[in-house]
């Protein structure tokens, strides 16, 4: 069983730079899909701003994932019930090893839940050099909706109990997906249809829009579908669970 003095003595990091604290925080966020009050954080550079631009010198920030309990029901049964005892097997590279056994530690919590569910693993391509792989998991079977829940409540929770066993067990911080018959990928589309239309309403009207909240995963989608649009920009304002993302016109230079 994994042990919680165990979970203390590995934690699982992520260092982030950025133009200021809170702009490296959540950034480090988005990456790693999850709420402000899952990690903790450690200023490592405060950053320099030099004469003229000149020497100027970006935050440094270190995310750690902090092990509290969800208010999900299933997740601390479900988290109990992980074995890790996984064999390494040597012709594995660590991205490889990594999908192993993220779909080994899904299988054992569906089974701890008593889900009856297919599991499977691909590893996704970056959409470009700022992006990293990422391992995805794809659960399908009849009648899933409950390990979606309301606003994907659900989802969220047993991808980030993933992401804590999976860090815990390669060491080091794996981006990684779970989707649910598809949902994300559905919802996901939505989304970027939905950041491109408002971002042509913000150009029409010049008037910023503020979308509803959600989880730092969907914004990141928001972020990235408009990280290179022309005339309009991101950020997300506010404090979780009511963190918004606000797309605007980018200011004249």
């Amino acid at each position: 069983m994994i042990q919680d003095n165990a979970m203390e003595k590995k934690k699982t990091t992520l260092e982030v730079i950025g133009p200021s604290v809170e702009d490296a925080i959540e950034k480090g966020l988005d990456q790693l899909g999850l709420p402000r009050d899952a990690v903790d954080v450690e200023v490592l550079d405060q950053g320099q701003s030099g004469f003229l631009g000149i020497g100027n010198r970006q935050v440094r920030v270190r995310l750690t994932l902090t092990n509290h309990e969800s208010e999900i029901e299933p997740k601390t049964a479900a988290k109990e019930s992980v074995q890790t005892v996984f064999e390494d097997p040597e012709d594995l590279d660590e991205l490889e090893l990594a999908k192993r056994k993220a779909k080994e530690i899904v299988e054992h919590l569906l089974t701890s839940m008593r889900i009856q569910a297919s599991v499977a693993a691909r590893i996704l391509e970056p959409e470009d050099d700022r992006d990293h792989p990422m391992v995805l998991i794809e659960v399908t079977g009849k009648d899933l909706s409950i390990l979606i829940g309301r606003r994907a409540e659900t989802l969220n929770s047993l991808q980030y109990i993933t992401s804590l066993v999976l860090n815990q067990q390669v060491g080091h911080w794996v981006p990684l997906m779970i989707d649910v018959q598809g949902y994300r990928f559905r919802r996901e589309r939505q989304l970027r249809q939905l950041a491109r239309r408002l971002a042509d309403q913000v150009i029409q009207t010049g008037r910023k829009q503020v979308l509803e909240p959600m989880p730092a995963n969907e914004r990141r989608l928001i972020h990235l579908e408009l990280r290179y649009h022309p005339f309009v920009t991101t950020e997300s304002v506010g404090e979780e669970p009511n963190r918004r993302t606000t797309i605007m016109l980018k200011p004249k230079e």
